[in-house]
């Protein structure tokens, strides 16, 4: 009896390994050099900011802008203000007191219809060079230096594949880069390609491009790609480990499952020897 429990435990140890071979068989073990972000290399502690000036959003084609003019005469800015039709002289007030002006779209030819002075191109622009041009032009027609403010309302980017929540964000301040996108999108998942994010981006004048990002490489807060323009698109790549997986996830999930039943089934076969050889 002492050597059928004994083999029986030899049996169930040998199970147990198996298992976790098998486990980690589907494991991947990532190290700190394909995980961390801005990596510096030996012996460099520090980094170098160059001199660059702040970044500024430019104003693209389909953007979506409201443009405010403001006097102390409040009656001379309203010819100049987009209002919704409700029949008063002065725009309406939303539930915070605040004017709710309609928003200008930018045509593909990268115009918008401005009142009184017709059609201004305002594609790629900065809002401090509208503001700047619009009080160049309204001079003529006020007494006073008006109060000019431009804001993009449809301010968004989009973060897809290996993060924790894929998703489009609207970017109130309109000022946002890769890493801050990716902090939206709950950081990128241990699957996915740290030196391989790539983003998509379409051009004041249609073109599109595909730029390929290594969020391992400590100088890519100098790259011109650093910050996003509205619209971008980040996409991460999953690695080989969840492509791997991804294709035999099922097959494993199969075997996993037999192999389960078979460890049952066979312990149970010993047991019921052990029982009979009582």
């Amino acid at each position: 009896m002492k050597v059928v429990f004994d083999n029986i435990n030899i049996f169930k140890k040998g199970i147990f390994f198996l298992l976790c071979g098998v486990f980690l068989l589907l494991m991947s073990c990532s190290t700190k050099k394909s995980l961390a972000y801005l990596q510096e290399e030996r012996g460099d502690s520090t980094m170098v900011a160059a001199a660059q000036e702040l970044y500024d959003a430019r104003i693209k084609p389909k953007d979506l802008l409201t443009i405010t003019v403001n006097t102390f005469d409040r009656e001379a800015s309203v010819p100049f203000n987009l209002m919704f039709p409700s029949g008063s002289a002065l725009p309406p007030t939303n539930t915070n007191g605040e004017n709710s002006m309609q928003k200008y779209l930018v045509d593909n030819d990268g115009n918008i219809d401005f009142p009184v002075l017709g059609k201004i191109k305002v594609a790629d622009m900065t809002k401090n060079q509208v503001e700047a041009y619009l009080k160049s032009q309204l001079r003529p027609y006020l007494k006073e230096e008006p109060l000019i403010n431009v804001r993009m309302v449809n301010y968004k980017i989009s973060v897809l594949g290996e993060v924790n929540r894929p998703n489009s964000y609207t970017i109130t301040n309109e000022k946002v880069n890769v890493l801050e996108a990716l902090a939206l999108a709950g950081d990128l998942t241990i699957y996915g390609k740290r030196d391989n994010v790539k983003l998509m981006r379409e051009s004041v004048d249609g073109k599109r491009e595909v730029v390929i990002l290594d969020l391992t490489d400590k100088n890519l807060i100098h790259s011109p790609y650093f910050y996003l323009q509205q619209n971008d698109v980040l996409y991460v790549e999953p690695n080989k480990t969840r492509m791997r997986n991804s294709k035999y996830s099922a097959l494993t999930g199969q075997i996993l499952t037999g192999v389960t039943a078979a460890v049952s089934v066979a312990s149970l076969i010993v047991t019921i020897i052990a029982a009979s050889g009582d």
